[in-house]
């Protein structure tokens, strides 16, 4: 593609672009970023594919190196349909929480699209994966791509030698567990780029763990366990044990050992994910207010026409419109919405305060830059805790949130937080509960092994709020895991106040 530069300031003129019109405007975006949002971001690394590839990156969950599996051949084909019947559109781009951090752009963008995400994506993703604390933790940016191809080549060699039906059926019960194939509490970075090297030396460690654990047991014990020897065994076993797949990996009895490294390698990638489903309103939120920064400065200077800007702000107001409740098109919350909406804000705050906001936030309130409050928020907090710490009242009037409490025990609903300071704060704590993980996710865990008896494997669900699993679903998920032990399962849904037990799902393995 040609695209000159006929006016002298501007980046370029019309739709088309090549290569050294990306590179003007990357360029001309990390000015800005740096020079007045004071952002810090890895070096970028930007690549352009197809609609067909993108579609494929979709099928596979956002990663195009993954390996491959049959679930996501299924996606391609659906999401394919929607694209070429014109009742869906395909994103902009993708980008990989790495260092370098790959962005992968459309070729069938034009020039402005290629400048917004750009922005978007280059600078405003990239420092927060950078910088946010829970990425900075959990993740290794540095590993990731490395370990995206020798993951992708695992699978392939184990196709080879095991055939692609006995690792598709591992690969399908790892998928179903994902969610409960992640560390949430404690702290456990891996080094991803020192996995190819260690799973040599880790498959004869857990080969002679294994042997230990399992070889010597019967299949029934003919005497009581006493109290003692179940709470060495726990111990042994690391029990309770959130992560399903984690303890799948090291202590299911009859996994090879080829087995076991693709559980392990579907529970880093489950792992890899996680700190997005905790920040995804914050990371774009963050993503659109700098490009939204970006944009219009480069306009202010010269270096964007207005009709640039003016194609830009169209599709910037349609990735942040906010559907009623009562639209069609109604999800939900728009993760863009809000949280571009919260970024203004607190520039609002920050620049015009009210006295309202001088009472809410005084830390803040009227300092004039609100960029090192933004990059405060952005580096130390995840949705959860940015709306307990910054959504404001005038926000919450704005886009007119307000509480209803559905008690299935009472006969008529029940507006719970009215527009008083004290309604504000409920409001508040209500709407950053539904962005906490750890209330909206099941808490299931792995309690203990029959040891002594038939190597059944019991479970516990903490049921909050009296909301049991849905039963069809449970018993679904509990078949691949019980695919994966080879032994009997038992899930207990318990009270957490009183312990006791309110419902019970037991499976057995396929035979």
């Amino acid at each position: 593609m040609n695209a000159p530069v006929s006016t002298p300031g501007l980046l370029y003129e019309g739709a088309d672009w090549d290569f050294s019109t990306l590179m003007r405007i990357h360029d001309a975006c990390e000015e800005v970023a740096v020079r007045d949002l004071g952002l810090d971001f890895y070096p970028n690394r930007i690549e352009i594919i197809s609609a067909e590839q993108m579609l494929d990156a979709y099928a596979s969950t956002g990663l195009p190196l993954f390996y491959r599996h049959w679930s996501f051949g299924k996606q391609f084909a659906q999401h394919e349909a929607l694209y070429r019947k014109g009742l869906r559109g395909l994103a902009y781009e993708i980008v990989i929480n790495s260092d370098p951090c790959l962005s992968y752009v459309m070729e069938e963008n034009t020039a402005t699209l290629q400048a917004l995400v750009i922005a978007h994506a280059a600078f405003g993703h990239n420092h927060f994966f950078k910088n946010n604390r829970i990425f900075r933790e959990w993740t290794d940016a540095k590993g990731i791509l490395d370990y995206l191809e020798f993951a992708k080549g695992y699978i392939a060699e184990c196709e080879d030698r095991y055939g692609e039906i006995a690792v598709e059926r591992v690969l399908d019960s790892a998928h179903a567990l994902m969610n409960y194939g992640v560390h949430r509490h404690h702290r456990r970075t891996i080094d991803l780029r020192s996995e190819e090297q260690r799973v040599r030396e880790r498959r004869a460690h857990d080969e002679r763990m294994y042997n230990v654990l399992w070889s010597t047991l019967p299949e029934r014990a003919s005497h009581a366990i006493g109290a003692d020897e179940v709470e060495k065994r726990r111990a042994m076993l690391q029990l309770p044990q959130e992560n399903v797949l984690y303890f799948l990996e090291k202590s299911a009895p009859r996994l090879a050992a080829w087995q076991r490294e693709v559980i392990r390698i579907v529970r880093n990638v489950a792992q890899y994910f996680h700190p997005q489903r905790q920040t995804k309103m914050m990371n774009e939120g963050c993503a659109t207010y700098v490009h939204h920064r970006i944009l219009n400065t480069l306009h202010r200077e010269g270096q964007l026409s207005d009709g640039a800007l003016l194609e830009a702000l169209h599709s910037h107001t349609s990735v942040i419109m906010q559907p009623d409740f009562d639209d069609p098109r109604y999800s939900g919350i728009n993760p863009y919405a809000l949280g571009f909406a919260m970024m203004e804000d607190i520039e609002r705050i920050c620049r015009e305060p009210t006295e309202e906001d001088r009472v809410w936030f005084p830390d803040f309130a009227g300092s004039g830059d609100p960029m090192p409050t933004l990059r405060y928020g952005w580096s130390e907090f995840r949705d959860e805790s940015f709306i307990l710490q910054f959504l404001s009242p005038h926000l919450m009037r704005k886009m007119k949130f307000f509480h209803l409490k559905d008690d299935a025990a009472q006969p008529v609903l029940r507006v719970d937080a009215m527009h008083d300071e004290r309604g504000y704060r409920r409001l508040r704590r209500a709407l950053a509960k539904q962005y906490d993980p750890a209330w909206m996710d099941p808490d299931i865990q792995v309690v203990d092994v029959d040891l002594a008896g038939d190597r059944r494997l019991i479970l516990e669900h903490r049921v909050q709020d009296g909301r049991l699993l849905e039963e069809q679903e449970a018993r679904q998920v509990l078949r691949h895991l019980a695919s994966l032990w080879s032994y009997d399962v038992l899930l207990r849904e318990i009270d957490p106040a009183t312990g006791a037990s309110l419902r019970e799902h037991a499976v057995s393995p396929p035979r």
